[in-house]
């Protein structure tokens, strides 16, 4: 099962760090949040990854042909439509296959996904953004969507009000205080499950989130998954700060692997 990782944004409220390099490999712990990503999933079995490039692209296929834990064998890294391959391996227990698709600077983000139907084989496939991380069951998470026999399912998540919250009775006087509580909403984490059908309903000119999943949602065609655990997106450079001192502290949930 393939997993498409969307690492084409600029990443425009976290401008300080990605001036120089795409969002997708701002560090945590001297890793890219990338690198965070594709190993939880590999946690879980899952190797095979669909990099659908933008914004300095070129950057993120540096990244992994420099990485210095190399040694030949047989990993493949895969480069779109030039269809160079390098064949190489991890020392350690990853053997990810990678291919790098150039989805182009301003593709939306459902643009993004049709631009790799022709890379999907199997009939279920995963989407993640490629910054945000969360301690989710995925083995779950495929069972659930095979369940429902829809077209697509999102994980939901509830994530924590950027503001402290105030409530007052009738006369103004300030009766409770909450600093950034958790909303009684759910919004979207970012972990995908599609069925390769959902191509049908894409265009190369969509937003994935303003576009493919509203019209999946008028056929009543997405299931949500409700993720409790720890959910955490990177869009500001307050939430590199708070992921990376979860690593520094050795608290990180995203951490399910052990060190080599």
């Amino acid at each position: 099962m393939k997993v498409v990782i969307l690492c084409g944004g600029e990443g425009m409220k976290l401008r300080e760090k990605t001036e120089e390099i795409p969002k997708p490999l701002v560090e945590i712990g001297g890793r890219p949040i990338l690198w965070h990503i594709m190993k939880y999933y590999s946690c879980f079995g899952f190797t095979d990854f669909i990099l659908c490039l933008g914004y300095k692209g070129e950057k993120i296929k540096e990244y992994f042909l420099e990485y210095k834990s190399w040694k030949y064998c047989d990993f493949k890294l895969q480069f779109g439509q030039e269809n160079k391959r390098i064949e190489e391996k991890r020392t350690d227990m990853e053997n990810w296959s990678i291919i790098f698709a150039e989805t182009g600077r301003e593709t939306k983000t459902g643009g993004r996904i049709k631009k790799i139907e022709k890379y999907i084989e199997e009939p279920v496939f995963t989407v993640t953004y490629g910054d945000g991380l969360a301690a989710i069951d995925l083995d779950d998470l495929i069972r659930y969507h095979k369940n429902h026999r829809k077209m697509a399912t999102i994980t939901c998540a509830n994530a924590r009000c950027q503001f402290g919250i105030v409530e007052m009775d009738s006369n103004n006087v300030v009766i409770s205080y909450r600093q950034k509580p958790l909303l009684n909403r759910w919004v979207n984490g970012g972990f995908f499950v599609f069925d390769k059908k959902i191509f049908s309903y894409i265009t190369e000119n969509d937003e994935l989130e303003g576009d493919v999943l509203v019209r999946l949602v008028r056929q009543k065609q997405i299931c949500g998954y409700k993720l409790e655990e720890f959910w955490h997106c990177m869009d500001t450079y307050k939430d590199t700060q708070n992921l990376n001192e979860l690593w520094k502290t050795d608290k990180a949930p995203w951490k399910i692997w052990k060190d080599a």
